[in-house]
């Protein structure tokens, strides 16, 4: 298992959709191994394999206040989302040093391939149904900033930029 490097915004990958995962693989276990040390070395409550430069759809979470407790998620979509929005401060290690709140459903309904490469669904709640939500915008080419007014994410880019 190995801590990775992070990609650096503004990485044209992390603006580009992953690719679908064929199959669970000793290869993507490795990658979800490799995610998870990499996760609890920042530390986050989640990763997206395009974080990493790894152009597949994987995810893992882990809001847990104990930590272990990762789920890893290849290919996921979201089913359900509740109406009911929560505010959370996000951030993202490939643009370190800002954050920003973000409202999103506090609630979503998954659907994955788990780890023995089952189709799988799981209801995440609060702090994991956010990571699960800004790790599926990953897949998807997106970053936490995106969900921002013009205004608010020119102003979070500009501090990135001096503190780069």
């Amino acid at each position: 298992m190995t801590v990775r490097t992070c990609l650096p915004w503004p990485d044209k990958r992390l603006r580009t959709d992953a690719d679908e995962v064929s199959g669970i693989t000793d290869e993507i276990r490795e990658i979800w191994d490799d995610m998870i040390d990499t996760m609890e070395a920042m530390p986050g409550v989640g990763l997206a394999a395009p974080q990493i430069g790894v152009m597949l759809r994987l995810a893992v979470v882990d809001g847990s206040t104990e930590r272990g407790r990762a789920v890893r998620l290849a290919n996921p979509e979201i089913l359900h989302s509740s109406i009911e929005l929560r505010e959370h401060e996000e951030a993202s290690p490939n643009l370190p040093g800002v954050s920003a709140t973000i409202k999103r459903p506090r609630a979503v309904t998954v659907k994955f391939l788990n780890e023995q490469g089952m189709v799988d669904r799981r209801d995440f709640v609060g702090i994991d149904a956010t990571s699960v939500q800004h790790q599926i915008d990953h897949l998807n080419g997106r970053m936490f900033f995106d969900r921002l007014s013009k205004v608010k994410r020119d102003m979070l880019l500009r501090k990135a930029k001096k503190q780069g």
